[in-house]
């Protein structure tokens, strides 16, 4: 279940699944991280207010150089620089990670056994190329079981706004086994439902079903609390997804 919570007085989102984990998704009132000159200044501060919640210096709150690929590195102690990177899994309990979106799915993947977490950036590109699934491999290379992994859906653009061109159905629908309930046409258009195929990459890697939690916020729908490319005519404010071990 996902629950509101604050840093500093600001909204930020967590899911009971991730008990444990050090985790959030900011919101429009928390977020940090954008590229709009008249927004830099509360980011900048909002990020302060995170490191000193985390206990952590700036310099170790890191994200990767998004590209919507499904390249998934592993965050090394002291390394800031993660180009050409949509994946991020953590091992170190010296840093947190986080990445950014504005209508795209976020997937945090944690091991509580293993102690090990994750962050993927899930855009249609990145979902159409199994992101979540390749995460929950690549964990699994140095010693996580799926069986043991817990994962969180965050805030994105649901099945209730997301229309796509034939092509891009296609692309998506492949990348899972069973696609069934996955899309539908509403008075012609295809519509996607890019969080249930996540969580079905989720699942066919191995994770249980009652270990995912999907967020029932849209970033379309509540645009009230989350920023959306789509809505927003193509905004560069972003909210986050963060991890610490």
């Amino acid at each position: 279940m996902f629950y509101f919570d604050e840093i500093n007085g600001k909204k930020i989102l967590k899911s009971s699944v991730l008990s444990g984990l050090n985790h959030f998704f900011t919101t429009r009132e928390s977020f940090i991280f954008t590229k709009d000159p008249e927004f830099e200044g509360v980011a900048a501060e909002n990020k302060k207010d995170i490191c000193r919640h985390l206990n952590i210096n700036a310099s170790d709150l890191i994200h990767p150089s998004q590209t919507h690929s499904s390249n998934i590195d592993i965050a090394k102690a002291g390394v800031s620089c993660y180009p050409d990177t949509d994946g991020l899994i953590l091992t170190n309990f010296e840093q947190a990670v986080f990445l950014n979106f504005a209508d795209c799915t976020p997937v945090i993947i944690y091991d509580p056994v293993n102690k090990a977490a994750a962050v993927s950036h899930a855009g249609w590109r990145g979902t159409a190329a199994q992101i979540a699934y390749k995460t929950v491999q690549k964990m699994s290379s140095f010693g996580s079981v799926p069986e043991n992994m817990k994962a969180a859906i965050g805030p994105a653009i649901s099945y209730c706004c997301y229309n796509v061109g034939e092509d891009v159905y296609r692309q998506l629908m492949v990348s899972v086994r069973n696609s069934e309930k996955l899309s539908e046409i509403r008075q012609g258009s295809i519509f996607v439902d890019l969080k249930g195929i996540n969580k079905r990459q989720l699942i066919e890697a191995g994770l249980k079903v009652e270990n995912i939690d999907v967020c029932p916020f849209c970033t379309v729908c509540n645009n009230e609390l989350f920023f959306s490319y789509r809505k927003e005519n193509g905004t560069t404010n972003r909210h986050s997804a963060l991890i610490k071990l």
